[in-house]
């Protein structure tokens, strides 16, 4: 039986942005009404929107995006939106029959995946597929900004000098972000800069500061799917290679990670929590796409720091 260990670390505090999805504009409010399916880059638009339009936010704080669904209501608002900002490449999995409907309504939509150059899945049921979990790269959600300021500027009652200006400054924001994540990772020798993960999220992460993507206990993209006792196998013999000690897993699956391991692994792991497809309430370390950049950025540098370094060798 597998000893799996989980290590506390602080988590980052910031007030939230994101607005839930509650019908259209507010009672008497004239304006545009912007319909965001993930909660990630509900978070980013707002920032670029500020108070030129309603931003309304379809999935929830702590919610899976390849499972979250929505009630009638709020497909007929996505109807009625002056634009619909999605991820896409394959992220929303329950949402496409509304993201279409509202197509053939004419409906604007942005699909930020569609502005980035994706990666594709290596392993997997998906391999081959287009990874969407760009958002673990800022620099890429830099083009996103831009995409999304210039259609936030075709719509009718926006104030193009307040869009400019936000935009402008939630770049440079981004751009810190991207500065201190690269400083921080590089700090971690290049031994340890391997990832493992419950499922393949990092890709973007892991191209832009440098690490390996050792393997994922669920070998996709997708939540939904599940281990098999060869994908067990082939990561534990690929984590003993590489010496890792250290495990990602998203912070709402941590404890099936846990269970996988320690019910077909004969390893000795810590399993530090990771904000990746969601953001937070207020409190909880990734209440906006910010807070959980830093958040994570700190907890992985923690968890493959040299200090925290496992003796590995001459384990059964």
């Amino acid at each position: 039986m597998s000893r799996v260990l989980f290590k506390p670390l602080a988590l980052v505090l910031a007030s939230a942005t994101v607005i839930g999805a509650s019908g259209c504009a507010t009672a008497g409010s004239n304006k545009p009404v912007i319909v965001v399916t993930t909660n990630i880059l509900g978070d980013v638009v707002q920032n670029v929107v500020g108070d030129e339009a309603e931003v309304r936010v379809l999935m929830q704080p702590n919610a899976d995006p390849h499972s979250f669904e929505i009630s009638a209501q709020d497909g007929a608002m996505m109807r009625q939106a002056d634009l619909i900002v999605t991820n896409g490449l394959d992220l929303e999995e329950g949402l496409q029959q509304h993201i279409d409907s509202a197509q053939s309504d004419d409906v604007p939509i942005l699909v930020a995946g569609e502005v980035i150059e994706p990666l594709a899945y290596t392993e997997g049921d998906t391999e081959g597929a287009p990874d969407p979990h760009f958002w673990t790269d800022p620099a890429l959600m830099v083009d996103v900004v831009d995409t999304l300021e210039q259609r936030v500027l075709s719509i009718d009652g926006i104030d193009p000098r307040a869009i400019e200006t936000s935009a402008a400054t939630y770049q440079a924001k981004l751009a810190d972000l991207d500065a201190a994540m690269t400083e921080a990772l590089a700090a971690i020798p290049a031994h340890r800069r391997n990832l493992v993960t419950n499922h393949h999220v990092f890709g973007y992460l892991a191209a832009r500061y440098d690490f390996r993507v050792i393997g994922a206990v669920i070998p996709g993209g997708t939540t939904l799917a599940s281990p098999s006792a060869s994908d067990l196998r082939d990561l534990v013999a690929a984590i003993e290679e590489a010496q890792v000690n250290t495990i990602f897993a998203e912070s709402s699956q941590p404890d099936r990670l846990v269970q996988v391991l320690a019910d077909g692994a004969n390893i000795d792991v810590d399993v530090v929590e990771l904000f990746t497809e969601s953001l937070t309430d207020p409190g909880e370390g990734a209440d906006t796409y910010l807070t959980m950049m830093r958040t994570n950025t700190e907890r992985i540098s923690t968890g493959l720091s040299p200090s925290n370094q496992r003796e590995t060798e001459g384990k059964q």
